[in-house]
């Protein structure tokens, strides 16, 4: 039966946000080694950054890119992989949706506006908006810090990744990832971003 009370169309609707595109999307995973040998050897998906879950340093966060420059990343730590369906292993830990850097700070005032209570980081290479939706998932909206051709995305992040380990640092922050626009010969454009809590912090 057709409900035409919410039609189906291509244009984009009269809203307060408009999403860009898909930033990533992050599953909790079972640990690194089985991870990585189905995503990366199998699947020839590259590992372009490594670092410790920011909400959760006793984890890792492993992040794919998954031939377009749009990112899939993992939650892992020492569990065994699983089979069919289940509420652990392999379950989705948020949905991540693009937005535009002009849009941030309006998309911030709509939330609120919507009665829709969020947390902001700054994540070191990237600013994002938590909130939930009305099924209690985890929603994030991210905005890059610098403009990234989406097919340099992952190679952008790899040498993110290379010189936040050649600094020793516990996670890619602001300047390595800079540091990585710069090193490969792109133009650094930085968005005129709002401040937000630094990196580490936890959703509420």
């Amino acid at each position: 039966m057709a409900d035409d009370s919410h039609p189906v169309t291509p244009e984009p609707p009269d809203s307060p946000v408009h999403t860009t595109g898909t930033d990533h999307v992050t599953i909790w995973g079972s640990n690194a080694e089985e991870t990585i040998a189905f995503y990366r050897d199998l699947l020839g998906m590259p590992l372009v950054l490594r670092q410790p879950n920011l909400d959760d340093p006793s984890q890792t966060h492993l992040f794919f890119d998954t031939g377009d420059g749009r990112i899939l990343t993992f939650f892992v730590g020492d569990r065994p992989s699983a089979k069919g369906q289940r509420g652990g292993v392999g379950a989705v830990h948020h949905l991540c949706f693009s937005i535009a850097p002009d849009e941030y700070e309006d998309t911030m005032r709509a939330l609120e506006d919507a009665g829709h209570h969020y947390n902001v980081f700054d994540r070191g290479i990237f600013h994002s908006i938590y909130t939930r939706d009305n099924n209690g998932l985890v929603i994030e909206l991210s905005t890059d810090k610098y403009e990234i051709p989406d097919d340099r995305r992952g190679e952008v992040l790899a040498k993110a990744q290379e010189l936040r380990e050649a600094d020793g640092a516990e996670y890619a922050k602001d300047e390595h990832l800079r540091g990585a626009i710069d090193a490969l010969g792109l133009e650094v454009v930085e968005h005129d971003l709002p401040d937000a809590s630094a990196g580490v912090g936890g959703l509420e």
